[in-house]
């Protein structure tokens, strides 16, 4: 072997370990943020009596849920808090904060004392580790997006981009499949008493390792590209435009995957009386399918263009999504087949719309430009959707909703048809 062949085969090498460490890096703190969301919301149950007064427990659950819906309201301020870390100090800087925020929260979630022994103490320190999370929440996103688009190749960056959700659903199914084993291996007593409290655990553990794998990471060429740091407020009202796309594309996708992502496990059960099993097992492998067909979604695009792809994703649903709900019953096919058929279609929009993102933006204010409005967007609209729905169904049936999600996929998908294609764009300014 030469030494020019060598010298070639050791720079492949490198660059395909600094790749796999980029992958993971980005993959596992993303991983955490929607693991972190999941296990809250299928352990409330448990820890609701615990940590807020046992003698209500409707009052002491809504407690809970409440202090969950906090969380989302903090996020657009952890968008623009580590947005603006992501575009002055770097986008590494910033991962590296929000999922060391996000550990901190988690282990105080795990820790946190119960109502008996401090009384409303117990709330008040749930909710300041949700606040954190919170915060975390908003920037670990629209930052890892942008870090995953900038080091992607430009050829291949919808493929790379679709990691975004392939992490993010993995860390979901993760937490619901915590649930179902540790609800199979502790009794409902322990499970009230201290089993709950391991998931959260294990999410701190998780973050602490994610911290470990960021250290290591390389900022992107783009950012070190950028001689001047951005003035804020001029390039944000400069780019507008671009955010209001965002919230644009957003909104349709982000109701529609909550309702057939966490709503669809509720309305099985309370509605049509599936076994609470059958239904977390088939929301599981619906989301599984998603995985895979993601990186199929973004190979899609960097051959035909982000704007077909984003047209798909939106657009097919506004035909499917009426009637698909109207397939929901009590056995396991009436859930998994049409969370399946729908997940997949979105599938299209979740695995681009990282890249899609980072494209509409210059590199000075790629993350704060995203971060934002997408975290309102998220609060406003993804947060409100389970609640929503249970409201709008008891009270007026399943029209009114159906119609609502209807018309904001229409929005969505408007927005998308008059996207300028932006695939293989260079993200240096």
């Amino acid at each position: 072997m030469t030494k020019m062949t060598q010298r070639r085969v050791e720079q492949s090498s490198i660059s395909a370990r600094s790749t796999r460490q980029t992958l993971i890096a980005t993959g596992m703190g993303n991983a955490l943020e929607w693991f972190d969301w999941g296990i809250y919301s299928a352990f409330a149950i448990y820890f609701a009596t615990q940590v807020f007064n046992p003698d209500d427990k409707v009052a002491a659950l809504l407690g809970a849920m409440a202090v969950f819906a906090v969380g989302f309201v903090a996020r657009p301020v952890g968008g623009w808090v580590f947005g603006w870390m992501a575009d002055h100090l770097g986008r590494r800087v910033s991962m590296i904060s929000t999922v060391g925020l996000a550990s901190a929260g988690s282990l105080l979630v795990a820790l946190v004392p119960t109502y008996s022994a401090v009384g409303l103490w117990a709330a008040f320190i749930l909710l300041f580790a949700r606040l954190m999370q919170g915060l975390a929440h908003g920037g670990e996103m629209p930052t890892a997006q942008t870090y995953i688009a900038e080091a992607a190749p430009a050829k291949r960056r919808g493929l790379w981009s679709s990691l975004i959700y392939v992490s993010g659903t993995s860390g979901i199914v993760i937490g619901l499949l915590m649930g179902v084993i540790l609800d199979a291996l502790l009794p409902a007593e322990s499970m009230a008493v201290w089993g709950w409290r391991i998931p959260f655990a294990l999410g701190a553990l998780i973050g602490v390792c994610t911290l470990f794998a960021r250290a290591r990471l390389s900022e992107t060429e783009a950012f070190d590209s950028v001689e001047d740091k951005p003035r804020m407020w001029p390039e944000i009202r400069k780019n507008w435009a671009s955010a209001a796309r965002v919230i644009g594309l957003s909104v349709g996708g982000t109701v529609c995957y909550y309702v057939w992502s966490v709503s669809a496990v509720q309305q099985a059960v309370l509605i049509h009386g599936m076994p609470q099993g059958t239904a977390l097992l088939a929301s599981v492998l619906s989301n599984v399918v998603l995985i895979i067909s993601l990186p199929f979604w973004g190979r899609f695009s960097d051959r035909f263009g982000r704007r077909p792809a984003m047209i798909i994703g939106t657009g097919v649903p506004i035909l499917l999504f009426t009637p698909l709900q109207y397939m929901l019953g009590s056995n396991f096919w009436s859930l998994f087949i049409p969370a399946t058929i729908i997940l997949v279609i979105m599938g299209a929009v979740l695995a681009n719309t990282p890249a899609v993102f980072a494209e509409m933006f210059p590199t000075r204010v790629r993350t704060i430009g995203v971060a934002v409005p997408y975290s309102v967007a998220i609060a406003l609209f993804g947060g409100t959707a389970p609640y929503l729905q249970a409201w709008l169904n008891e009270e007026f049936g399943q029209v009114p909703f159906n119609v609502y999600v209807t018309v904001l996929l229409v929005i969505s998908t408007f927005v998308a048809f008059r996207l300028t294609e932006t695939r293989g764009k260079d993200l240096t300014d």
